[in-house]
């Protein structure tokens, strides 16, 4: 399965350094509980609703120098709520981000990037549920979809405690948000801006630094 570059933002961008439960929604290769075993020793529940994205993200994790921290369930996040009372310190997603558009042919492709399976008012009623009093929940959408997600969580009383917004080069608009949510509301919530490349096309000193940890070579 295709590794995002959104992916990859949202799993740097994540502070796992004292958490101690996690939850992925929406796992897919794993490439993101992957990312926050590497800088923590919690445990990390993944789930997926797409049998396939389940196997290949069970066999990356036992594949990992981290499998006894990770856990992959083939399951719909509305079912996971409905069956568990544990509450995680972090839950976070990289969800599918297209909503009433013209889907593919390939319901595999659909599941990962539609919203038909899982509205974004389930969504927030599951991690409502789920998220622990001091826990934090990490989203990262287009702009335009941001939002539409803050006005949701504030009706079930989520709140925005810090932002990252990516623009893909250098001049263009803010394209992505990278957002984190707590139960307790903060005047002063932490902003931050990212550029991924330079007019060049090449990538910002401040983009490899952020994300060298994850890969092998960045040019």
């Amino acid at each position: 399965m295709r590794i995002g570059t959104d992916a990859i933002l949202i799993g740097a961008w994540a502070d796992p350094a004292n958490v101690k439960s996690i939850l992925e929604i929406g796992t897919g290769c794993g490439v993101i509980s992957l990312m926050l075993s590497q800088r923590s020793t919690a445990w990390i529940d993944a789930i997926d609703s797409d049998e396939e994205s389940i196997k290949q993200a069970g066999s990356n994790f036992q594949n990992s120098p981290w499998s006894k921290n990770l856990h992959a369930q083939c399951i719909t996040l509305q079912n996971f709520a409905s069956m568990n009372q544990k509450k995680y310190d972090m839950i976070i997603t990289n969800p599918p981000f297209f909503i009433d558009s013209l889907q593919s042919p390939y319901p595999g492709k659909n599941r990962a990037r539609h919203t038909s399976l899982l509205s974004r008012q389930e969504l927030i009623a599951a991690v409502k549920h789920l998220l622990s009093s001091d826990g934090i929940f990490l989203i990262i959408l287009p702009a335009e979809e941001t939002g539409k997600l803050i006005l949701l969580a504030e009706t079930a009383g989520l709140y925005i405690r810090k932002q990252m917004k990516i623009k893909p080069k250098a001049g263009k608009p803010v394209n992505r948000i990278l957002s984190g949510f707590g139960f307790h509301s903060d005047a002063d919530p932490s902003l931050e801006e990212l550029v991924i490349r330079n007019e060049d096309n090449s990538f910002t000193k401040e983009y490899v630094t952020f994300t060298e940890p994850y890969y092998f070579s960045l040019q």
